[in-house]
Order: structure tokens, then sequence, then C-alpha cells
């Protein structure tokens, strides 16, 4: 008899095809709350994916906005004057252009950006106007590779500033004599409201030329995220690293714009670590609620396995085959969903990366990978309750 018995059940069991029937009938025949739970397996993926693909344009589009706040390190020789520093605007003292290769050099550096420049300040058509060279190149530490802060000047050719244009009259493709020597204006620059305003632009090896001044430099502009550096101190942080490796020079941060940077990163941060977490709970829950009623409903069965001696592993797995499918189901529309949307809406919201707005097709395996799991779990306490009550309480009911 009980020979028997296990024959018949294995003929109904999840291994073979007629089980497999068997598990595809009883989601037709409860469609609607197969629907219904593969709809929370689908948001919870959907929002995954969309977030994820999300972060990444808002991380790069924060990466752009912030650093278009412009330089927030300057690196002097430590001989300045800093009251006359402050005044001017530069530094009159000048160094080797070479620091900027040996900066480059180091592998753990906390610079990025870095641009030499050199400044000077002469009369021009009756005004004060400040000259300033700009190497061509920004350099990074070894194997770093980021887009261009600020313009590159050609050579023979000048940016002039907004005031120094409208008072001398200048304008695009003006020829000018600066200290001797004839330049081209490349552009007129839109007003900044600071000292830029009075600026003439020049290509470094143009203005060293021009100032008898070659291969020295007056700063070094560099940039600086507060998260590359190791403690709470980064402008400390960063002095260290400079007194090891040019200690007759020193920095300066612009504490605003590196505060300004640091909140802007922090913000979008938060913003999707704490929402994310609360949409996949609400979706957990929205599983779990539909795999209890599923339980319910299959309360006779259930209690026919177990009258018959079938233990709750056994039945457990009969459920959970259907969340592991339902997973894996609603990863593949999930994916494609989330990705949709984030190509749909990314570029609205992210004008200036709107380009990297892309899928992440590694998302699709995670999906599949942590989908099925993720319905399994939602669903486990609700399907471990229906099975381990009383057989004879749930065939009385």
């Amino acid at each position: 008899m009980g020979k028997n018995r296990d024959k018949n059940f294995r003929g109904s069991s999840p291994k073979g095809a007629k089980s497999m029937s068997l598990f595809f009938k009883e989601i037709k025949f409860r469609f609607g709350n197969f629907l219904l739970g593969l709809l929370g397996v689908v948001t919870a993926v959907t929002v995954v994916v969309f977030f994820v693909v999300m972060t990444k344009a808002s991380q790069n589009e924060t990466r752009i906005l912030t650093r278009d706040m412009g330089f927030n390190l300057r690196i002097i020789p430590d001989s300045t004057n800093m009251n006359n520093f402050w005044i001017s605007g530069y530094s009159n003292v000048t160094m080797p252009q070479e620091y900027v290769d040996e900066l480059v050099a180091k592998k753990a550096f906390y610079y990025a950006h870095l641009t030499a420049t050199l400044h000077k300040q002469i009369k021009w058509h009756d005004l004060d106007v400040i000259l300033t060279g700009i190497s061509p190149d920004e350099l990074n530490p070894k194997g770093k590779k980021k887009s261009k802060m600020i313009f590159a000047i050609p050579k023979g050719k000048v940016y002039v500033g907004y005031e120094i244009a409208q008072d001398a009259k200048v304008k695009r493709g003006d020829v000018v004599d600066i200290l001797g020597k004839r330049f081209e204006v490349e552009r007129t620059l839109a007003e900044t409201g600071s000292d830029d305003d009075i600026r003439i632009y020049f290509d470094l090896n143009d203005l060293q030329k021009l100032l008898h001044k070659e291969g020295v430099i007056s700063e070094i502009m560099a940039l600086n995220c507060m998260c590359s550096t190791e403690g709470d101190d980064p402008l400390g942080d960063l002095r260290k690293q400079l007194e090891q490796d040019l200690p007759d020079t020193k920095v300066i941060m612009n504490r605003t714009i590196a505060v300004a940077r640091e909140r802007q990163r922090k913000m979008m941060d938060n913003y999707f670590a704490v929402i994310l977490p609360v949409l996949l709970v609400i979706s957990a829950i929205w599983i779990g609620a539909f795999a209890m009623i599923n339980v319910m409903q299959r309360k006779q069965e259930i209690g026919a396995l177990r009258a018959l001696g079938y233990g709750t592993g056994k039945v457990a797995g009969i459920f959970f085959q259907r969340f592991i499918f339902m997973g894996i189901l609603g990863a593949l529309i999930g994916f494609g969903l989330g990705t949709l949307l984030a190509l749909q809406f990314g570029p609205e919201v992210f004008k200036v990366t709107a380009k990297s707005v892309k899928p992440v097709y590694d998302l699709l395996y995670w999906s599949v990978g942590l989908a099925p799991l993720f319905a399994v779990v939602s669903a486990f306490i609700p399907v471990m309750y229906g099975i381990s009550r009383e057989p004879a309480e749930m065939l009385r009911e």
C-alpha cells in the first residue's frame, strides 16, 4: 500500500513531466493570484534596475556639474607672500614646470586635473589686466583618465575677458599687440563676475616666451574630491602628501567648492540608499501577501499530502518552485521594463550626461540569480505557516 502511495505520488511529483504539467495547470487555475504575485517580483526588479541605471547617470551628472564649479586646489611656491597673493590673486614667485610631471608620477596622489599656469599683471590700453598662460593638457596620476575642465588655447591666439573686451572694443578675429607681439583673438569670454573678466588667456608656452620665463610657472591648479582622501581632514592629508613630494610648495583649498561638491555627491547617494530599500520591502510584503492567499487556497491539498505522510519539506518545495519560476520570469520582465523606463526618463532628467544613460546588462544576470531568491524569501513565512498546521485541522476546514 505504501509502495503504491509512493508510486502514485511520484507520478505527480515535481520531478516528472506530469508534475510540470500539473505545475503549469495550477498556475493557470489560479492565474490571477500568480499574476499579482508576479507583479510584486516585476516591480522589485524594475525598481532595482531603474534605480541602478539612474544612479549611474546621476553620479556622472553630479561629477560633471560639481567639476564645473572649478578647481578647488592651488599649489604655489612655499616662499609666496600670502598677503600679496590674496591682494593680487596670484603668486609673484615662480617654480619649475617639471613639478607637474613629478606630481603626476605619484600613483597614490590625491590630486587630479593638474594644470600649470603662469600669471603676470601689466598695463594694456590703459587697463590693468592679468596675463594668464594655461597648459594645453590637464594631467592626472598614472592610470587615471578624466575629461577636461578648462579650455585649451591654440598657439598664437588669445581669449579675452569680458571687461577687457568691452573697454578695449575687442572682438573675435581682431589682432592685438601685447608686449610687442601680435596675437589673434580666438574668443571673447562671457561675463563671470570675477577677476577672470580682466584676464587675457594664452597658451602657457606662448606666455612663457612672451615674458621670457621659459620652463617656470606661477601655480598648479588642481581638483580634489574630499572623498578621495583617507582621513577626516582632507586639507591636512593633501599637505602631508605635498610635503613628501614637493617640500618647497604649499597647497590652498577652496573649502566652499570642496564642501559643496562633497555634499552634492552624498545627497544623491543618500537619496537612492533610502528610497530603494523602502520599495524593496513593499514589494516583499506584496509577494508575501499573495503567497499567503495561495497557501490558504490550497490548504485542502496541503492537508491531504500531509495526511499521506509527506513532510513539510516536500510540500514546501511544491510551493517554492512556483516562486522560483515567478522570480525568473519576473527578473526577465523587470529588467526589460526597468531599462526601458530608465532610457525613457533618464535623458530628460540628466541632460548634461544624457548619452551616458545606457542599459547595464550585468543587471540581467544579477536579476535572474537574485529575483528567485527574493521571491522565495518573501514567501517563506506564509508558506511555512500554512504547511505547518495540523493536517486534520486543515481537512476539517
